[in-house]
């Protein structure tokens, strides 16, 4: 599965020259049926090359234009895929990416990339983290809705209980013996054993203090962070986790069994149903500060305004419509704005501009479905200021 950063969103944006192919597709992933993937395929791609023929520079032969994209057409290309596929072509430059999210056949052709079919990968209204625990492990993963987008490496984070406590090889030697004696965990027991710096109090005490210093390294990376934060590990240690923790949006609730007896596909599935109902609720939240912000003059459904206030970094929070286009250009030199009922040459979607220059200024997008919007308009926006 493949999840678009925003640093390669941006190499989207300002790596093109010249015209731009971007070709989105729904797939199907039971094998048996996979043959679908590939007629569609050649359909679009014939559906690109008709297009590219209505410019007047469009390259002598389509067909070698586009043939980077043609190579992919294999069996086994078609075997491996997710809920849609996306392809961009340019002169000298191709992407494609498999995207956990349903997508319509889309073939749009101008001098950039049409990225907004992605946003609902990058706006962020969904992005949470899974802080796995475990005396021998601890791991920080980025996710969404639609999975784990990545492990986040945070420098001095303690990989281990040993490593945080800096235990010598005694210590150890004597935890193994105690709990071989006792015949259960040291935790159980509430025994005690000694490291350096001569005897250490018991065992909950220690993960207390092995748990600040996993806190005091993360507080950096959540420093400017608001998104939700879900511990999983067995259930004795996630309330000690929530004793040393500082960041203000832990979520209560957490994954209480060992975590590597889970898939990746299963920790995220479990995070996901404790985080969602927060996220929706969020959601009416935003709704809700939009008409406030309508209301006392800091929010426009104006699509000129919108775009204006996008390009200068001026949108906090913006509602764009899944699978709706508004054709045209936007100036930002000379603030002029066209707006065209059908695509031109050299028109982009501003729809899609508004939202990528939202995200690289910092704000949130909630790419939504067209009824969602609030006041029913193809766009909404609140200003920060």
């Amino acid at each position: 599965m493949s999840f678009l950063s925003i640093e390669e969103l941006k190499e989207l944006v300002e790596q093109p020259q010249g015209l731009c192919v971007s070709i989105y597709m729904p797939t199907v992933q039971l094998s048996s049926e996979t043959q679908q993937n590939s007629v569609r395929f050649k359909n679009l791609l014939r559906q690109a090359e008709a297009e590219l023929k209505k410019y007047e520079l469009h390259p002598t032969d389509p067909s070698q234009f586009l043939q980077p994209a043609s190579e992919l057409d294999e069996d086994e290309f078609w075997q491996q895929q997710s809920a849609g596929l996306a392809l961009f072509i340019s002169e000298g430059f191709f992407r494609f990416y498999r995207v956990p999210i349903d997508l319509i056949e889309l073939v749009v052709v101008s001098d950039r990339f049409h990225l907004k079919p992605l946003i609902p990968l990058l706006s962020g209204d969904d992005r949470f983290y899974i802080l796995t625990l475990g005396q021998r492990d601890v791991r920080l993963v980025e996710c969404n809705r639609y999975g784990i987008t990545r492990e986040v490496e945070i420098e001095g984070l303690p990989k281990s209980m040993d490593e945080a406590l800096q235990y010598d090889e005694t210590a150890k030697d004597e935890q193994r013996r105690q709990g071989a004696g006792a015949g259960r965990s040291a935790l159980q027991a509430g025994g005690s054993y000694h490291g350096q710096g001569g005897e250490r109090e018991n065992v909950k005490e220690d993960l207390l203090q092995y748990f600040l210093l996993v806190d005091k390294s993360l507080h950096d990376f959540f420093r400017n962070r608001r998104s939700p934060l879900v511990l999983a590990g067995v259930s004795y240690l996630l309330p000690i986790y929530h004793e040393a923790n500082t960041y203000n949006f832990i979520v209560e609730e957490g994954i209480q069994h060992n975590t590597k007896e889970r898939t990746a596909e299963e920790l995220h599935a479990e995070a996901w149903a404790i985080i969602e109902p927060q996220f929706k609720a969020d959601q009416e939240k935003a709704i809700d500060y939009y008409h406030e912000s309508i209301a006392a003059g800091k929010g426009s459904n104006d699509l000129n305004e919108v775009i204006q206030g996008a390009f200068y970094g001026r949108v906090e929070q913006l509602f764009v419509p899944i699978g709706v286009q508004r054709w045209g250009h936007f100036d930002p030199d000379s603030m002029e704005l066209e707006i065209h009922n059908e695509a031109r040459p050299g028109d982009e979607d501003l729809l899609n501009a508004a939202a990528i220059q939202t995200i690289f200024h910092g704000g949130t997008v909630y790419a939504v479905e067209p009824e969602k919007v609030p006041d029913n308009t193809p766009v909404a926006a609140v200003f920060r200021y």
